[in-house]
């Protein structure tokens, strides 16, 4: 194999790519962008997280995610039209279906922790969601699973026993809601993962917001209180923060390698923290702060892992195409 890597990469330079070249100025510009794409979209995420914590309890909580969402379809409404248009198989709706059941519950508990715990607790539990992802696709999807994967799986869990410190202080509701969301939300990326492959990144978006507002009606309704103008007026804003932060963390993705993008995700909890502390008058937590450190380490080590050994790949498949099929022997 070592042969097979030094003749692909004799191959790749002689084709004008340097592999042990260091980046160049048009790299390193865009991953510039990418890295500014990423900032602006923790920015919109805590935004989020602010205007929900503003509002509080004052609402119940799938009260306010039916209007967060509700606000989204008439963002979206566009793509939205355009993918009813077209329509579904049968098996796409089955899992459109299940995706916003799952992210009913996942919104719902969301909201409902925001409205008890610290911005900066939710956010850091929040980290939880990636690694829920990459266990679940081992579990359900039957991808590897390998030593260095579960490694980095059970740092992020110190890191998240790090921030909740059971034993160490009384775990509230709120905590609890958090760690079921985050759950909820590793579920419904799972069954994103094969729905990209069969609708458009727009549609998968739009069909969510619809379905998850649809799912919530019946129980907003249930809980009903009249919300005042400001509070129709900040849902509305935490929707359009919503979409904006999606955007944003498209377009990083489309300008840098995610092994750039991932660890910028840390400012989030630093936003989150500060403006916990300065807005909503939320004491500043190291130990919340570490442990989120921990699970973004370890997150971002295994994102930089899987570009590796996908790199490598390409690199094989490279040369067996150039090579052709090895001769039989005599």
């Amino acid at each position: 194999m070592r042969g097979t890597l030094a003749t692909a990469a004799r191959g790749a330079q002689q084709g004008g790519m340097d592999l042990t070249a260091p980046y160049s100025d048009q790299q390193s510009r865009a991953n510039l962008i990418g890295i500014g794409w990423m900032v602006l979209t923790t920015l919109f995420f805590v935004g989020v997280n602010g205007i929900v914590r503003w509002i509080g309890a004052d609402l119940p909580a799938a009260q306010s995610a039916f209007l967060r969402f509700g606000f989204g379809v008439l963002f979206l409404f566009a793509p939205l039209a355009a993918a009813l248009r077209g329509g579904f198989p049968r098996a796409t709706w089955r899992l459109f279906l299940l995706r916003g059941s799952v992210h009913v519950f996942a919104v719902t508990l969301w909201f409902y922790a925001m409205a008890r715990i610290t911005v900066a607790e939710v956010t850091a539990i929040g980290f939880l969601n990636p690694i829920i992802v990459t266990a679940g696709a081992a579990l359900f999807l039957g991808e590897r699973l390998g030593w260095r994967r579960t490694l980095a799986i059970a740092v992020a869990l110190i890191g998240a026993l790090i921030v909740l410190r059971p034993g160490m202080r009384e775990l509230q509701t709120g905590h609890l809601a958090q760690l079921a969301a985050a759950c909820c939300f590793g579920a419904s990326y799972l069954v994103a993962k094969p729905l990209s492959r069969l609708a458009p990144p727009a549609a998968v978006v739009a069909m969510l917001s619809l379905i998850v507002t649809v799912g919530l009606a019946p129980v907003a309704a249930l809980v009903w209180v009249p919300p005042s103008g400001a509070e129709y007026g900040a849902l509305a804003a935490a929707a359009a923060c919503g979409t904006a932060a999606h955007y944003c963390m498209t377009r990083a993705f489309a300008a840098a390698p995610m092994t750039v993008t991932q660890p910028v995700t840390f400012l989030q909890l630093i936003w989150a923290s500060l403006l916990g502390f300065a807005v909503f008058h939320e004491p500043l937590d190291p130990w919340v702060l570490v442990g989120g450190a921990v699970m973004i380490g370890a997150i971002s080590w295994m994102t930089w892992r899987e570009a590796q050994l996908s790199s490598r790949r390409r690199i094989l498949s490279s040369a067996d195409r150039r090579d052709g099929p090895a001769l039989p022997p005599g």
